[in-house]
């Protein structure tokens, strides 16, 4: 048999992790494309191919040896792909995106990153292809490894653990958002006007939302495409059963923050609204209990001849109206909240 194109490319940045099982037990580890050729062909091997990176052309030629259609290298390479799931005549291609959380950064107003990962389905092999090494595969080949007899049942069990994997991942981040959440609320009800970093954190998290929002809930469609159509997958039903109910929950709790984080906005927005009144009324009480001394004392200093005017009876009687005044007008704005 001669060498196929997809045998030249080089492996290094291309062809970043392979695996041949035969009977859910693992048997080779360093799978050239070469050598995956003839093992697709082979219904006792289960294999699986991921490249990390893949030019164009290397791609094509790992699909024209498969007899895969142009269709897929598009898929695959092509730019703001969502999160899908597609059906064509010789195989099955998905895409979808695990996210995390960066670590917190001064000034930062979004942390959420997100990695991408696509994948074709042939009967007995899965082909991953990736963008950036985001996505930490060795968790997903741990998982592989610790279900043999799910392995048994072929290219489903693959995509099962990969998108289990996928979809724990959206949980963690999603808590990691729930627990910031809170730390927000707590914040917001404090008896101090927030700063611009309260309002970064909760902008950032409407971003982060958002994005999530567009990663998470097209999982439903993704684990439904896989389950009707993808090789093997029927038999595995219960677990993708499973699976599709961590789907709808994750699917669920990001809405449910959506809302929560929309409230905190719109709750800022009316505290800083009660804020600024109850500052006007202390501003407006205090102008009336000063503007009244004010008023008595500029009478009492006109140059005409009053009750009391040049005798001490009158100093006195300016002061007594003084002390009464502002004493009454405090009182009563005392009684109405005003101060």
């Amino acid at each position: 048999m001669s060498e196929s194109p997809a045998s030249a490319l080089p492996p290094h940045g291309v062809l970043a992790h392979s695996r041949v099982w035969r009977d859910g037990v693992c048997v080779d580890d360093d799978v050239t494309p070469a050598e995956m050729l003839d093992l697709a062909r082979d219904p006792q091997a289960l294999v699986w191919l991921d490249l990390l990176r893949p030019s164009q052309q290397g791609l094509e030629a790992i699909a024209r040896d498969l007899n895969l259609p142009w269709t897929a290298v598009e898929d695959a390479l092509a730019p703001h792909e969502r999160a899908k799931v597609t059906r064509h005549e010789s195989h099955l291609f998905f895409t979808v995106y695990t996210a995390r959380l960066r670590a917190a950064q001064p000034g930062q107003s979004g942390r959420l990153e997100v990695s991408r990962i696509s994948g074709i389905v042939l009967p007995m092999a899965l082909v991953t292809i990736r963008l950036d090494d985001g996505v930490d595969l060795d968790e997903v080949m741990r998982r592989w490894e610790e279900g043999p007899e799910l392995l048994r049942h072929g290219s489903g069990a693959l995509v099962y653990g990969l998108l289990d994997f996928v979809v724990d991942g959206h949980f963690d981040t999603i808590q990691e958002i729930d627990d910031e959440t809170e730390r927000i609320e707590d914040l917001l009800f404090e008896d101090r006007p927030m700063d611009r970093s309260f309002q970064r954190a909760v902008y950032g998290l409407r971003k982060d939302l958002v994005q999530l929002r567009r990663v998470v809930l097209p999982m439903r469609e993704v684990v439904n495409g896989v389950l009707r159509h993808a090789p093997t997958a029927g038999a595995l039903g219960v677990w993708y059963d499973d699976l599709y109910d961590h789907v709808l929950r994750a699917s669920e709790w990001t809405e449910s923050l959506r809302d929560m984080v929309a409230s905190i906005f719109e709750t800022n927005l009316s505290l800083t609204d009660a804020r600024l009144n109850t500052i006007m009324k202390k501003l407006a009480g205090w102008a009336a209990i000063i503007a009244v001394p004010t008023l008595i004392t500029s009478w009492y200093g006109q140059n005409i001849p009053y009750p009391g005017f040049s005798e001490p009876t009158g100093l006195y009687a300016c002061i007594a109206l003084i002390v009464v005044s502002t004493v009454g007008l405090y009182l009563v704005f005392k009684r109405q909240d005003w101060l």
